[in-house]
């Protein structure tokens, strides 16, 4: 670097091809320079106050010499600030050499990132639509799993006393698979086994129980609605035998029929036979009719003891209906029944009419809720349900009219006869009222109103 020393003495200032005084220069650019020049502002200025304009050159000149060289002491006194600059300058230069190399490495990068993820992308499309196909198929490949497991609480509940829950759920197995074996499904045949002797012990099971519940109805003095209350619960069972072990399920029914058969019989013909024992032992008989002959001698006969008869009451009170007609009334029709052993410990005697409400009564009540039972437990309606009720209480109805036949062919009281008519019509009414079809078309109640 130049000291300051070196720059005291300033040599004139060489303007080589810019002098204008030399000869060299052309004649037309000088004239184009000068006139530059005349247009130049300053020099407007310089001409209107009358300046030399060779003096005012050279104090340009002078003037420029001046900046010169202070531009260069500038120079010089921050020549180590421009070294110093110079330095990072170079430094920053490098840097950013390595940096464009790292850019360069970085985007080679990119580029095979890129593609990877381009492979990505590929795999990504690839396993979503694996995805959906699973979820797919994941519904009914995981239903057809749940319905063909067989667990292990199904094995040890089921070979217990109480299982209607897993009953239930074997039940639906057993469905599952017999559909599955219509569709020659390969998974099915790992469980039929199984399932088949979960099946047969589940049958023997329940057959034990219902037909346990029925032998229980034959113990003398039971109150056979409560087992029947007990089978309602347990109606699912009967289902089951149903649908999986018809021969079964018949000899459930038979043997409910005949034993509930033998009970009522039994129960009706017991309860009919001690009500006869309460009823007035004097009733109207042929010679209280009204056209029966009454001569003097009938009386005398009467009153000497020869073919004697005590006079039942007079024959107003035979033709006039009286209190009779309150076994008619609501509260008296629909009343509790006789019990016939408290009637004797009373000393109480009733009228025909009475026994034969109490009678038809015991057996509108028992028959409507047996066969509320029958369509309930066995299932059926309709005919099927009327034919399984007449099977039942067939018999006891045909000792009712048998009863009843004997009872009008040596019948003479009229009223109780026309009493008798009517709570047959009530109870019918009360029959339809419950929606009970099986006494409209029955024994009792439409034949006997006949028969009345």
């Amino acid at each position: 670097l130049l000291s300051s020393s070196d720059f005291d003495v300033v040599p004139a200032l060489n303007l080589g091809d810019l002098d204008i005084t030399t000869d060299e220069l052309i004649l037309d650019e000088v004239d184009i320079h000068i006139q530059a020049n005349l247009e130049d502002d300053l020099v407007k200025e310089a001409l209107k106050t009358g300046v030399d304009l060779r003096q005012y050159s050279k104090q340009v000149e002078t003037e420029l010499q001046r900046i010169e060289q202070a531009s260069i002491k500038d120079y010089i006194k921050e020549s180590q600030n421009i070294a110093s600059l110079h330095n990072q300058i170079t430094a920053c230069d490098s840097i950013l050499e390595r940096m464009e190399g790292m850019l360069s490495s970085f985007q080679s990068d990119l580029s095979s990132i890129s593609s990877e993820i381009q492979t990505l992308q590929q795999q990504s499309v690839s396993m979503n639509l694996r995805l959906k196909n699973r979820q797919a198929v994941r519904g009914q490949l995981s239903q057809l799993v749940d319905e063909l497991v067989v667990p292990s609480t199904m094995i040890s509940t089921v070979t217990e006393q109480e299982f209607l829950e897993q009953l239930h759920e074997l039940n639906s197995k057993i469905n599952y698979a017999k559909e599955l074996s219509f569709r020659e499904t390969l998974a099915c045949s790992d469980i039929q086994d199984i399932v088949d002797r979960l099946r047969i012990k589940a049958v023997s099971k329940i057959r034990e129980f219902i037909l346990q519940k029925i032998y229980s109805f034959r113990k003398p003095m039971t109150n056979y609605q409560i087992p029947q209350n007990t089978l309602l619960k347990f109606r699912f069972f009967y289902q089951f035998l149903l649908a999986n072990e018809r021969t079964v399920a018949k000899e459930i029914r038979d043997e409910y029929v005949d034993t509930m058969s033998k009970i009522y019989f039994s129960y009706f013909k017991s309860y009919s036979g001690r009500l006869l024992k309460v009823q007035y032992e004097d009733v109207a008989d042929k010679d209280d009719l009204m056209g029966v002959e009454d001569t003097a001698k009938k009386d005398i006969l009467q009153t000497t003891g020869f073919f004697s008869k005590p006079s039942l009451k007079s024959r107003n009170t035979i033709f006039t209906v009286g209190q009779r007609g309150a076994v008619l009334s609501p509260a008296e029709l629909e009343g509790p029944i006789l019990i016939p052993h408290a009637a004797q410990r009373g000393d109480s005697r009733y009228p025909y009419e009475t026994l034969f409400r109490s009678q038809h009564y015991a057996l509108l009540d028992n028959s409507c809720r047996e066969f509320l039972f029958l369509s309930d437990f066995f299932m059926v309606a309709g005919n099927s349900a009327l034919d399984l009720f007449n099977s039942i209480m067939g018999k006891t109805l045909g000792m009712f009219l048998k009863n009843l036949s004997t009872y009008l062919s040596d019948c003479y009281d009229s009223i109780a006869v026309f009493l008798c008519i009517h709570i047959i019509l009530r109870f019918r009414a009360i029959t339809a009222k419950r929606n009970i079809p099986a006494l409209d078309k029955s024994v009792p109640l439409s034949s006997q109103t006949h028969k009345l």
